[in-house]
């Protein structure tokens, strides 16, 4: 038997570093957890994520059609079913947002002749894709307002200079998953239209937007000129995104992914998923969104309960299934009462990343999915009162942040 058969040639491991410590002690704590408020497939090992595919694709596709081939066959069948769900002419999948949401604003541009787009201090584009907007699609980006909140019909009439495109995200991420009213949007729109302005939504997460705004799906696109939907991140896929609109644009915009190197020779595994999640995720998501109000308001409660000086639920009650939890500790403290506390009982109450937001301040993110489901209102305070035991039994309190 050679040396490298038996391991003999194999180098030692270079010590792990303290965040790699964290990130395997957090997803061992995760996996390990009897109680979660979300499950998400993209924290599964690959066996789990390969057998749920291998479960789900015969139900939503014919496995005995050809694989496709650069954006046929399954790749086409989404498309299909994204722009019926939608209600637009046309729909073209992407195997990013990054990309999707380049290509559209790049090809209204080109119609419109200004290549301005308007859009939040606090989208996506803004915060997490390293200028992308300008460097890679030659477009230009102002921001409306920088408020936790969405812009507001004066200020897209008031804003100082002519803009080619309005980008609404919806909801908006990074403010706290907030959406506007239904009466709000569509004065967004009218506002946009006055100033002979495209309207593109970033519809990352518009699948879980029905529920607040009343209305359904295809009602809430066709106040867009475009719209952009994600398949991960409320529909649990492996990846990829679909721009929707008109079949002009949308013909368009699929020159522009073959040029962007989106062109990709195979990815049925990502439009399987997909499909799975359209036909499994997306009539339950209107059950996530009104449980956790329900999370919500009981965690609101919870913490007054146990003696937390201050606390904060945003926005209350949540817009969508997604919420921030606000709490005057310091992140690593609050990373490691939830660790513990997973490690310890294994209930994991916030298995997100605290981030630091202020001197003894600090947010997260809280998900309720279908392993929410089924906490009732008494299982969030009893986790709450547990949490904060530990949180204040290890740290001094500290006032409420002005």
């Amino acid at each position: 038997m050679s040396d490298t058969a038996t391991g003999q040639d194999e180098q030692p491991k270079e010590p792990l570093s303290a965040e790699d410590r964290m990130r395997e002690r957090r997803s061992a704590a995760y996996r390990g957890a009897t109680r979660v408020l979300a499950r998400v497939g993209a924290r599964a090992s690959l066996r789990e994520r390969l057998a749920g595919l291998q479960e789900a694709a015969p139900g939503v596709y014919d496995l005995d059609e050809p694989s496709d081939v650069y954006g046929n066959g399954v790749v086409e069948a989404l498309e299909r079913r994204v722009a019926a769900v939608l209600g637009t002419e046309a729909a073209a999948f992407f195997p990013t947002g990054t990309m999707a949401q380049q290509v559209a604003l790049r090809c209204w541009a080109a119609r419109t002749g200004n290549p301005t787009v308007a859009l939040h201090a606090l989208a996506h584009p803004e915060v997490h894709e390293r200028n992308a907007f300008r460097e890679v699609a030659g477009l230009r980006t102002v921001r409306l307002t920088g408020e936790p909140r969405l812009p507001t019909a004066q200020e897209i009439r008031d804003f100082a200079e002519p803009f080619g495109a309005l980008m609404l995200e919806l909801p908006l991420r990074d403010a706290g998953f907030v959406l506007p009213s239904w009466e709000e949007l569509t004065e967004l729109v009218e506002a946009a239209r006055e100033r002979d302005a495209v309207v593109h939504f970033d519809g990352a997460r518009l699948w879980e937007a029905t529920v607040h705004f009343g209305r359904p799906l295809s009602e809430i696109a066709d106040l867009a000129d475009s719209v952009y939907v994600s398949f991960y991140k409320s529909l649990d896929g492996f990846g990829g995104a679909a721009l929707a609109g008109p079949k002009l644009l949308v013909e368009e915009a699929k020159t522009w992914r073959h040029r962007y190197g989106g062109m990709i020779f195979q990815q049925f595994p990502a439009a399987l998923a997909a499909l799975a999640g359209l036909d499994r995720e997306l009539p339950r998501l209107p059950d996530y969104v009104r449980h956790a109000r329900v999370v919500a308001a009981a965690l609101r409660d919870g913490f007054a309960e146990a003696g937390v000086p201050w606390s904060r639920i945003h926005p209350e009650p949540p817009h969508t299934h997604q919420f921030q939890v606000w709490l005057p500790y310091d992140a690593d403290v609050l990373l490691e009462t939830a660790l513990r506390q997973a490690e310890e009982t294994g209930t994991y109450l916030f298995p997100g990343f605290w981030e630091q937001k202020g001197p003894g301040l600090s947010m997260t993110e809280v998900t309720v999915t279908e392993a929410g489901l089924e906490w009732t209102t008494e299982d969030v305070r009893a986790a709450v009162a547990d949490f904060v035991g530990r949180l204040l039994a290890e740290t001094p309190r500290t006032e409420a942040p002005l």
